[in-house]
Formats: C-alpha cells, structure tokens, sequence
C-alpha cells in the first residue's frame, strides 16, 4: 500500500514545457495538412478530427507514408486529449493555442470567459496537467518523491 509520501511528484514548469513542445509539434503538423483535412473547432471547442477520405494517394514513399502516419498520430493524440478536458479548460486550451496562427493572449481570454485573473491561470495550469497525462508525458520531479516527514506513533 502506497503512502502519499511515496507518490511521485510532478514538476510542473518541465511539464508545461513538455506539453508546450507536444502542443508545437501539434501545429507544425497541422500546417502540412490540406485546409480540406483541417480539424474542426465545434462551439463547444471539441477538436473533431478530419473523417478519412477514400483519396486517392500517389505517393508511395517509405518517408512519406511514415511522416503521414506520425502526423496522423500526433494529430490524434492530441485531438483525444484536449476532447478529454474539462469544458472551461477545453476552451482555454483552445483559445490560447490551438485556434490562431498566433497564440491567444490571456488577458483577452480570461476577459472573453468572464474569468478573474487568478481563476483563470489556475484553471489554465490545471488543463496544463490534464493534457501532460492525457499526453503522457508528465515530468516528475529528480528522486521522484515527496519528501514528506510524519510522526510515527508507537
């Protein structure tokens, strides 16, 4: 049986930097993609991947056909990880940097969901940690535990 003094700690800052490079390859991907076959943002900011075509494709190189299937992986993966976000979370993921070419800027953001601006980082960092499991991709911090001194009574 586990004690919450043997749990491993995540380090948040090497998390959101790992989730932030996962949401980069994400739109690095996206831009190779025919507008045709870009997801769908839904009002209610769900990322509906593209349905596939019975299109035809002519290329047939090794390197091709991989870059495609990691694309599509990379694309995927992310389309089920931010669709497993909270709502609130869902649209502030969205907005600040899956929707523009640019990311959003917070204060806009906050502002538009009617947040404060301490809810609103709060709720962003939560989604941060959301996605870095859903990603699996979490950092957890040097020795892994928390280092957690308790009384034991006799």
């Amino acid at each position: 049986m586990y004690r919450r003094s043997d749990m491993p700690v995540v380090g948040e800052k090497k998390t959101k930097r790992e989730v932030e490079k996962a949401i980069s390859e994400y739109r690095d991907f996206l831009i190779t993609l025919p507008i045709f076959l870009m997801p769908k943002v839904t009002p209610s900011y769900s990322l509906v991947p593209p349905s596939n075509t019975n299109a035809f494709h002519s290329s047939t190189e090794l390197e091709r056909i991989e870059f495609e299937q990691n694309r599509a992986d990379c694309l995927n993966k992310m389309h089920d990880a931010v669709n497993s976000l909270k709502d609130i979370e869902k649209m502030i993921i969205v907005k600040k940097y899956l929707l523009h070419e640019q990311h959003g800027y917070d204060l806009l953001i906050w502002t538009e969901l009617g947040l404060g601006k301490t809810k609103y980082y709060a709720i962003k960092g939560e989604a941060m940690l959301r996605l870095a499991f859903a990603l699996k991709i979490e950092v957890y911090k040097k020795g892994g535990v928390l280092d957690e001194r308790r009384p034991t009574h006799s």
